[in-house]
């Protein structure tokens, strides 16, 4: 039931204050009406008694309080949802920005959602193809997991967003697949680049887009990510489809977070950002998962930039702890033209062994696996090592895993804009696996060398 009151007392920048107020909840939805009929939104961050303190989401200049009302909605963001919202492009507060008519919807959901009940939920075990092979082949990516990507400032971490948008897909079933794609903080030449990508390649037709722009209100921006998980909710959830979350940037959510609590006089934390920040974190990345009983799923990928590269900052740190893993974005490997520059070594899927193997991918895929990882590794120290030592110091097999190190780089992570299968990403690993004696694959069976090893270039 909404409530009116005539009694603001004062605003001071994007907050203000409203006396003897009843009843009202914290993150109720506040409209503020102005004698002229202009009407602006903001939310309940704070009650003290018959006090309540609400955030403009727009700007608070040439509000007229003498002659204005603050009428409390009862309810907090909701977001409208129909199975007409594929395909569309709406704003950080979930208003069609497309040119599109008005959603007709089915139902208004709050898009702090509802907690999932730990015992409700399914272990996430079946593969989900990315297309690219850093990824499907080293650190799979499985349905119901969250697998965020920490970047730095300046690497294509955009670009790399749009392809896993483009190309992923639950291999092996009819079941329909949706991404849902959330921009945060982002600038307009990337928002357009974003729905040029999304519509050039049809992605488009099975996928929802929120747009928050840099210039938009800081408690916008908490709302957009909140607004794509519940879009993805209500897709995966009441429409039974598979949905991909990916969001970008997830450092822009965190900056918001950080403004918001300084308006508030909050005691800061780690750098400056509010001491909630793990458990604000956690209330976004625990939303995906499978639940028992419904065939949907929501799987997510949040991109973050580290800030000067940093893995310790405490948006990246308490990223990892509540995430399933990491994919590590390279400068260095950037630099050298490799693209995407994922770095595997650091790169981690925690899930990765439940989602590959017989039925899922290949029955190969684990050894293989390890066994890149192992020479890959081996291969950097030794070319660490020819660095400072020179060639000389190297036997003929550090040479040969030198040179494994830099064809993997070039050939299996480096891939461009492809669209690799799982089984070319396997192949892929094969081949490069030849440049090694047969002796050094001790982490391969010999059935499997048999069978997968190529044998016409011996």
């Amino acid at each position: 039931m909404a409530k009116e009151y005539k009694t603001i007392r004062e605003v001071v920048g994007p907050l203000m204050l409203v006396d003897h107020v009843q009843d009202v909840k914290y993150d109720e939805l506040v409209q503020i009406r102005q004698a002229s009929g202009e009407i602006r939104l903001g939310k309940v961050l704070e009650i003290n008694e018959d006090k309540a303190l609400v955030q403009l989401f727009d700007s608070s200049q040439g509000l007229k309080i003498a002659t204005s009302k603050a009428i409390f909605l009862g309810h907090g963001t909701e977001l409208k949802v129909s199975p007409e919202i594929l395909g569309r492009v709406f704003d950080g507060m979930g208003r069609p920005i497309d040119g599109g008519e008005e959603l007709i919807p089915t139902a208004s959901l709050d898009i702090n959602g509802t907690p999932i009940n730990p015992v409700g939920r399914d272990y996430p075990s079946e593969f989900i193809q990315t297309g690219i092979s850093a990824i499907d082949g080293l650190n799979t990516l499985v349905r119901g997991q969250k697998l965020p990507i920490f970047s730095g400032s300046g690497l294509p971490h955009a670009n790399l967003a749009v392809q896993i948008a483009r190309q992923a897909k639950v291999r092996g079933t009819s079941d329909k697949f949706a991404v849902v794609f959330a921009a945060i903080g982002i600038t307009f030449e990337e928002a357009d680049f974003f729905i040029q990508d999304f519509k050039k390649s049809g992605a488009i037709e099975r996928s929802v887009l929120f747009m928050n722009l840099a210039n938009d209100p800081a408690i916008e921006r908490i709302a957009t990510p909140r607004m794509a998980i519940t879009c993805a909710e209500y897709l995966a959830y009441e429409l039974g489809m598979h949905v991909l979350v990916i969001m970008t940037d997830i450092t822009n959510y965190a900056e918001a977070l950080r403004e918001v609590s300084a308006a508030r006089k909050e005691v800061p934390g780690r750098r400056g950002y509010p001491g909630y920040m793990y458990t604000d974190l956690a209330s976004l990345y625990e939303r995906a998962g499978r639940i028992r009983g419904k065939k949907g799923s929501i799987t997510q990928i949040p991109i973050l930039t580290m800030p000067e590269d940093d893995k310790t900052h405490p948006i990246p740190d308490l990223t990892g702890y509540i995430t399933e893993g990491q994919i590590i974005l390279s400068r260095e490997l950037h630099m050298k033209g490799i693209t995407p520059p994922i770095n595997v070594l650091p790169s981690l899927s925690r899930l990765k062994d439940k989602g590959i193997g017989v039925g899922k991918t290949r029955e190969d895929h684990s050894q293989t696996m390890n066994q890149l990882f192992s020479a890959y590794a081996r291969g950097k120290e030794a070319k660490e090592l020819s660095v400072i030592l020179g060639d000389a110091a190297l036997s003929s097999v550090d040479k040969l895993y030198a040179k494994f190190s830099d064809e993997f780089e070039k050939e299996y992570v480096s891939q461009g804009l492809q669209n690799r299968s799982i089984e070319e990403t396997l192949d892929i690993g094969w081949k490069l696996l030849k440049i090694l004696p047969t002796t050094e694959l001790k982490r391969i069976s010999l059935d499997f060398i048999d069978k997968y090893l190529p044998k016409d270039e011996e």
